[in-house]
Formats: C-alpha cells, sequence, structure tokens
C-alpha cells in the first residue's frame, strides 16, 4: 500500500484519513512564519530571560544552546514520523500508531494541555503589554500600567483578546498566514534593533553595567549547581516550543510529507540565532546584579524588555512594548492551531465525542474544537489570577514539564517506529535511533526532575498549596485529568481503545517485507 493510500484511508480499518482541512494553502515559508509566531520570540525571551539569570547568571547563553540540543534532535524525530505518516493529530496520531491508543491518547492530551496552559499565558501578556503600551504613550509612569494587576480588569481584557484571536483562527488559513507576515515581520526586525542599540552603548560606554562577552557565557558547566542547570533548562525548554504547530498543518501544506519538516527546523535554528543574539546583548548592557537596571533585580525579572528598553531606545521605547504586545498576540492567535488540530484528529478517529471532528464548510478549520479551545484556556486563566498572583511564571514553569512530556513521548515514538531500520544506512541510524532517543531521554530525565524539585514550597514563584509547590499540583493535577477522561472516553468510546479507528501500524521495513512476499501489506 502507497503512503498516498495508507494516508487517504479509512478510520473503519484502522488507517490514517482526511479529516477536510484545506490542503495546500501553506508554503514553506508561511509555514516558517507561523512557526516563529507560534514561539513568540518577544514574549517567550522577557518572561524567560529574568528567571532564567537568576538560576544560571551569565551562563544565558550556554543553556539556551543546551535547551536547543534536544529540541533541534526532537525534531528530526518529528520530521521522519511527519515524512512516514502526515497527519494532523501529530503527538497523538504518531503515539497511537507506535505504542498504540493509550499511549497515543495520552501524549495527545499532552500537546493539548501545554497549549491551554500557554494560550492563558499569552493572553495574560498581552494584557501587560496592552496597559503598558498605553502608559508609555499617556507618559503617565505607573498609573495606568498598574490597571493591569486588578484581576477583575485583568481577566476582562484577556477575554477580549481571547475572542480576537478565536474569530481569526476560527477563519482560513490564508487569513493567519498574512496577519502572521506583518506581526512576525514587525517584531523581528524591532528584537535586531532592540539588540544592536544595546551593543552601541555598551561600545560608547553608556550601558548601565557594561560586561565584555566572555566564552564562559556559553559553557553550562560554570553554572555549577545542577538544579539550578535544570530550572534552567526547564525555561530553555519553554523558549523554544512552539515550532512542531508546522507539523500539525502538515494535512494543510503543499508536499505534506517534506514542507513541515523542513519548516520545523528552520524554524528552530533561525530562533535560537535570534535568542543568542538578544540574550549576549542585554547581558552585556545590564549586568547580572541586582541593581536598578540589572537582570538579577527581582523587580524587573518579570518584564525585562519594558524596564531595558527606555535606557536603550529611548522615546522608541515604546516600539519593544508593541513588538512584544504583537508578538503575544500574533501567537495567541496561532497557538491556537495546535490544539484544535490535534482535538480535530481526536475527534475523527473516535478517542474524542464527534463534536471535536467537526471541520467549518465555509472556512474549513476545526471549528468546534477552536471554540472548545477558547473556552477552556480563558476559563483556567481566569481560575489561576485568582489562585496566584504570579500565575505568569507558575504556568511557564508547569508549560515546561508539560512539553517534556508530551515531546519525549513523541521522541520515543519515533525510535520504537522505525525499529526495523534502525541500521539499513547511516542517515536512519542517526533520524530514527540515535538523535530522537538522545533527545527523548533528555527531555524524560528533565520532566522527572522538574517533577521532583516542584515539590518545593519555594520552587518557581514560591506560590503554595499546603507546602506544596503550586508548579508540582499543576502539572501532576494536568496529567491525573488527562487520565481520568481518558478512562472515561475508553469506557464510553471502545473502539478507538481497541485500535479499531487508529490501529497500530507495522514498521516501514517489515510493512516492505510483507509486501514483497504477498504482494499486499
Amino acid at each position: 500500500m502507497s503512503q498516498q493510500e495508507r494516508t487517504a484511508g479509512d478510520t473503519t480499518t484502522g488507517g490514517l484519513s482526511k479529516k477536510g482541512l484545506s490542503a495546500g494553502t501553506v508554503g514553506l515559508l508561511g509555514a516558517i512564519v507561523i512557526g516563529i509566531s507560534c514561539i513568540a520570540p518577544a514574549y517567550t525571551l522577557t518572561a524567560a530571560l529574568g528567571p532564567t539569570v537568576s538560576e544560571v547568571g551569565f551562563q544565558v547563553p550556554a543553556i539556551i544552546l543546551v535547551g536547543f540540543i534536544p529540541m533541534l534532535l526532537v525534531a528530526f524525530g518529528y520530521r521522519e514520523l511527519n515524512k512516514q505518516m502526515p497527519d494532523a493529530g501529530t503527538s497523538f496520531t504518531w503515539g497511537a500508531r507506535a505504542f498504540g491508543p493509550w499511549v497515543g491518547w495520552m501524549a495527545g492530551w499532552g500537546l493539548i494541555a501545554a497549549m491551554i496552559l500557554v494560550l492563558s499565558n499569552l493572553a495574560g501578556v498581552a494584557v501587560d503589554f496592552l496597559f503598558l503600551l498605553i502608559d508609555q504613550i499617556a507618559g503617565s509612569p505607573g498609573t495606568i500600567a498598574a490597571l493591569a494587576a486588578e484581576p477583575g480588569i485583568n481577566v476582562a481584557v484577556c477575554l477580549l483578546f481571547m475572542v480576537g484571536a478565536t474569530f481569526v483562527s476560527y477563519r482560513d488559513m490564508q487569513t493567519t498566514q498574512k496577519l502572521q507576515y506583518v506581526l512576525v515581520t514587525f517584531q523581528v526586525v524591532v528584537l535586531v534593533i532592540f539588540a544592536i542599540a544595546a551593543f552601541v552603548h555598551v561600545a560608547g560606554g553608556s550601558a548601565f553595567d557594561a560586561s565584555p562577552v566572555e566564552l564562559s557565557w556559553f559553557n553550562p558547566f560554570a553554572v555549577g549547581d545542577l538544579a539550578a542547570v535544570v530550572a534552567g533548562l526547564s525555561l530553555s525548554i519553554f523558549i523554544f516550543w512552539g515550532w512542531d504547530v508546522t507539523l500539525t498543518m502538515n494535512e494543510e501544506t503543499k508536499d505534506p510529507e517534506r514542507t513541515p519538516g523542513r519548516a520545523a527546523t528552520l524554524t528552530v535554528v533561525t530562533i535560537v540565532v535570534l535568542y543568542l543574539l538578544l540574550a549576549i546583548a542585554l547581558l552585556s548592557f545590564a549586568g547580572i546584579g541586582d541593581g536598578e537596571l540589572g537582570l538579577g533585580n527581582p523587580d524587573i525579572q518579570d518584564n525585562v524588555f519594558f524596564f531595558l528598553s527606555g535606557p536603550i531606545l529611548g522615546p522608541l521605547a515604546f516600539l519593544v512594548s508593541l513588538a512584544v504586545l504583537t508578538s503575544s498576540a500574533s501567537s495567541l492567535q496561532s497557538t491556537f492551531v495546535g490544539p484544535s488540530r490535534t482535538l480535530l484528529a481526536m475527534g475523527h478517529y473516535g478517542a474524542l465525542p464527534k463534536q471535536f471532528a467537526t471541520v467549518s464548510p465555509r472556512f474549513f478549520t476545526p471549528g468546534f474544537a477552536t471554540v472548545v479551545s477558547a473556552v477552556v484556556a480563558s476559563g483556567f486563566y481566569a481560575v489561576m489570577r485568582f489562585v496566584s498572583e504570579n500565575v505568569l511564571w507558575d504556568t511557564i514553569t508547569a508549560l515546561g514539564m508539560m512539553i517534556c512530556f508530551y515531546y519525549g513521548l513523541t521522541a520515543f515514538a519515533c525510535v520504537w517506529y522505525f525499529r526495523k531500520q534502525w541500521f539499513d544506512s547511516a542517515r536512519s541510524f542517526f533520524f530514527t535511533l540515535l538523535f530522537p532517543l538522545v533527545g527523548g531521554v533528555s527531555l524524560a530525565a528533565l520532566f522527572v526532575i522538574t517533577l521532583r524539585d516542584s515539590m518545593e514550597a519555594d520552587y518557581g514563584s514560591g506560590s503554595n498549596i499546603a507546602g506544596v509547590g503550586l508548579v508540582f499540583i499543576l502539572g501532576v493535577a494536568i496529567i491525573l485529568l488527562g487520565i481520568v477522561i481518558m478512562v472515561w472516553q475508553a469506557i464510553k468510546r471502545p473502539a478507538f481503545f481497541r485500535g479499531e479507528t487508529l490501529s497500530i501500524d507495522a514498521p516501514p521495513s517489515l510493512r516492505r517485507a510483507k509486501h514483497n512476499r504477498t504482494g499486499v501489506t
């Protein structure tokens, strides 16, 4: 059976099948732009740079590079799986085809949970920077910006952002692409200008705490404390996460077997270059001390770009706030692509109610799944905003755990699925065994260590319930909730869990061998 025939299969036989999305509407450049948008470099770095500095000091560039390695290795595994099985369900579908329905379901749940966490986080950052931008333009230091701290106002504006992002996501992919071209270009240009201006201040002697760039900044062993390295890596994983959205669009891309994988790799490489440029520039300009503008000052760590934009860009400081606002708003919209298409696939293959398989007859997008994602993310953010004042920090750390969980499962799915062809060639050895295995083991180890450390009451922001860290409670609660829902779905929809709608697939080389003997698979 050919790849095209397998992809166009029938759920009644346990094969892959199309879901009614608009095929061939996203090219390589469009996929890369949407991938960068989903990562949201301006938003992620301003949220993660301060906490990372507090853990590892000047070794932020080293942590960025170390965090980049497992992301790249896992991306290679994703590429191989997508080449063999282009399906909008990605981690869910591939996990089920490699390990069976139960593991596949949890891999899908991990992706959905991570996306819901970041959707709520993105909306929260958009709200903060909207008020900061208005404050800067109005020239009323702190007055207007302080309104974002009012829970009622914060949640209300957050919901407005969510409604706008849902509206755009519900429409066709062409609308998403056109919007993202403008927003991504703007934020990247502003960030590059921001970094160059910081270097100019350092060279001119007007930096806050000029620090010459040293090779030790790129040495993770210089950190000394393993716990600090792990905490820094968790945040580093967070700042790279989002590139896999290029894979969830695989049924809508041109050349679906190759374009999504190429887009994922190019997206990750582009982001690591941009992050290193910004991290080095701001470390050189501000240092890691706890002075007024030092990156070690806890008062500015939640929003580093805002506090440094004025000293670095002067009257153009508002551009940085506008870049972060557009970054979080555009990512809020593009991030809907991932959970909506995973939910669509789960509904399509009978792992969730059939309503999730509904595709808009006008826009050819997963309309019902998009709306559900928005409602759940909005509700989660509203609750968390009242439970924890440090909701952004805690959800970022919990998000890192969920990323490790489902990325790791997907990497192991690649290793196991291609087990019959590990040694067919040098390429097979590296891309179907070594690279995804090392990436998967790294992420699994990071998940376990983070889970253990997050039990401490002072972990993350220090928010805790009965002495147990809120990050640990969030992580465990999300996984347990997934298990409960999965068991309930197994009772209500046993066909999927019996492998009738999405069955375990034979390893490629074994399938070829059967075909050679019998002429069929």
